[in-house]
C-alpha cells in the first residue's frame, strides 16, 4: 500500500475556529496559509550489489585446488580454484586430432567408349576382295570381266569409307562424353570441396570449444569482490540431469531446471568431485550497493530519475539511509493482491541512526522500505487533506463567504498525508471547512 505524508503540522498552517462548547459541531473552519508540502511514495525494496557472478564447473572432474575461503576479498583476475578434468583433456585431444586430419581426396569419374580394332577384320575383307578379283579375271568375256572387276573395286572402296566413318563417329562420341563428364566433375569437385571445408571448419570450432573448456578449468575472479563458496552435486549426473546428459546434444538445447529450496550437496573443498554446471564460487561486488524497489502503478508515473529517498531496513532498527533513483523499469510485475507494480532502481548511500551515529553497511538481499519524495513545494498554498472532497474527477473544498458555504473546485499539486498543495481555486487567507466537509451543503450557514 502507498502512504503519503506531509511534513508541516496542521496547527502551523491553519487557525482553526469551532463552535462554542455549549453547542458542539462536527464542522470546523480554518484559514488557508502558505507552508511547505511534501508528497512521499512508500515502496518495499531489497538491497542489491553492484554486480554478482557465479562461476561454475565447465566439466566433470575434481577440485584440484581451492585458493580462497568464504568471505575472502579478491581482485579481478585472481585465481580462485582449479579443476582437474581428464574428460575435458581427452575431448580436447580428440578435437585437435580431428582438426589436423586431412580431408580425403576427391574422386573424379571417368567414362570412355572402347575404340574399335578392325585391323584383323579388314585383313580378312581385303583377302576376300583379292580372291574375288582374281576369280573375276578368269572370266573370258572381256566386257563381263571388266564389269565384275569394277564392281569389286567399288565395294572395296565403300567398305574402306565405312570403316573410316565408324572410327570418326567413335572419336566424336568420346569427345562429347568427355565434355559432359568434365562439367559434372567440376560441379562435383566444387561440392566436395565445400563439404570438406565445412567439415574442417566444424572440426576447428570443436577444437576451439574444447580449448576454452580446458582453459576455464582455472576459475578467475571477473572483478573485485567478496567470495561465497557453493556446493557440488557429487561429481556425477543423476536423475533428470543424468538423462539429459545422455542425449546427443547433452541437454544443452533444453532449458535449465529451476533450483528450489535451500542449497544441498557437498561443500566446495579441494578433492571434492564436481559435475559440469556445479556452482564453485560466487563473486559479489559490494563496492556500490543498490536498491530495487517495487512501486505501485498508481504512483510510478510520479517517480523520476534523481528523486531522493529515505530508506529503512528491517535489520537496522532506527537507522535511515539516503538513496536516489537511477532508473525506472517498464516491465510490470503482478503483485500478490492482483495489482501491478514497476521496478525502480536506486543507489544506496550511507545511513545514520537517530542520534547521528553511523549505521552499519547493509548486505545484499536485505529487505527495506523506501520512501521516495516525488513532489515537494517549499511555499505552497496549502489545505488540510481532510478539507478535500472528491466529486467524480474533481477535487472540491467548501469555502466560507459571508458565513455561507460555497463550493469551490480546486486543482491539487503535491499531496502529503496531512496537507495538500492547492494550485488553483483558493488563495491565502480564504476560510474553508477543514473538518466535516462531507456533511456541508451549498448555501449552508457556517460560523
Amino acid at each position: 500500500m502507498t502512504l503519503r505524508r506531509g511534513l508541516a503540522p496542521l496547527l502551523v498552517l491553519l487557525t482553526l475556529t469551532g463552535c462554542t462548547s455549549e453547542e458542539p459541531s462536527t464542522v470546523q473552519v480554518g484559514d488557508v496559509r502558505r507552508a511547505p508540502v511534501t508528497e512521499v511514495v512508500e515502496a518495499p525494496a531489497t538491497i542489491g550489489a553492484r554486480a554478482s557472478a557465479t562461476l561454475r564447473s565447465p566439466a566433470q572432474g575434481t577440485i584440484a585446488r581451492l585458493h580462497v575461503r568464504e568471505g575472502d576479498r579478491v581482485r579481478k583476475g585472481e585465481i580462485l580454484a582449479k579443476i582437474r578434468s581428464p574428460q575435458a583433456q581427452d575431448q580436447l585431444k580428440q578435437a585437435r586430432q580431428a582438426a589436423r586430419t586431412p580431408a580425403p581426396a576427391g574422386i573424379a569419374p571417368s567414362v570412355r567408349l572402347p575404340s574399335l580394332d578392325t585391323r584383323t577384320f579388314d585383313r580378312k575383307v581385303a583377302a576376300h576382295f583379292a580372291k574375288a578379283r582374281e576369280e573375276a579375271r578368269k572370266v573370258e568375256d572381256t566386257g563381263v570381266r571388266r564389269q565384275l572387276v569394277n564392281a569389286i573395286d567399288l565395294a572395296r572402296t565403300q567398305h574402306e569409307a565405312q570403316s573410316k566413318a565408324l572410327a570418326s563417329i567413335t572419336a566424336q562420341l568420346n569427345r562429347s562424353i568427355g565434355g559432359v563428364l568434365s562439367g559434372v566433375t567440376s560441379g562435383l569437385s566444387s561440392s566436395m570441396a565445400s563439404l570438406q571445408a565445412a567439415s574442417k571448419s566444424q572440426a576447428r570450432a570443436a577444437a576451439a570449444v574444447a580449448e576454452r573448456t580446458v582453459d576455464s578449468l582455472t576459475l578467475k575472479a571477473p572483478f573485485d569482490g567478496v567470495v561465497t563458496l557453493g556446493r557440488t552435486s557429487g561429481g556425477g549426473p543423476s536423475g533428470v540431469e543424468g538423462l539429459l546428459g545422455q542425449l546427443p546434444t547433452g541437454g544443452r538445447e533444453l532449458p535449465a531446471l529451476p533450483q528450489t529450496g535451500s542449497p544441498t550437496g557437498t561443500p566446495v573443498a579441494a578433492g571434492v568431485p564436481v559435475s559440469a554446471g556445479d556452482t564453485i564460487v560466487t563473486v559479489t561486488d559490494v563496492s556500490e550497493l543498490t536498491l530495487d524497489a517495487d512501486v505501485d502503478e498508481t504512483d510510478v508515473l510520479l517517480v523520476k530519475r534523481g528523486v531522493k529517498a529515505a530508506v529503512e531496513l528491517d535489520a537496522v532498527p532506527g537507522g535511515t539511509y539516503a538513496a536516489a533513483v537511477t532508473g525506472i523499469g517498464v516491465t510490470p510485475m503482478e503483485g500478490t493482491t492482483g495489482g501491478v507494480s514497476y521496478p525502480v532502481r536506486l543507489t544506496l548511500g550511507r545511513g545514520t541512526f537517530d542520534d547521528g551515529s553511523a549505521a552499519p553497511t547493509p548486505k545484499p538481499g536485505m529487505s527495506a522500505v523506501a520512501r521516495l519524495t516525488v513532489r515537494e513545494s517549499p511555499s505552497a498554498v496549502s489545505a488540510p487533506a481532510s478539507a478535500i472532497v472528491s466529486s467524480g474527477r474533481e477535487s472540491v473544498v467548501w469555502a466560507v463567504r459571508n458565513g455561507v458555504a460555497e463550493r469551490r473546485v480546486v486543482k491539487l499539486g503535491a499531496q502529503g498525508d496531512a496537507v495538500v498543495e492547492v494550485l488553483s481555486g483558493l488563495s491565502v487567507g480564504d476560510r474553508i471547512v477543514v473538518r466535516g466537509a462531507d456533511s456541508v451543503r451549498q448555501g449552508q450557514h457556517l460560523p
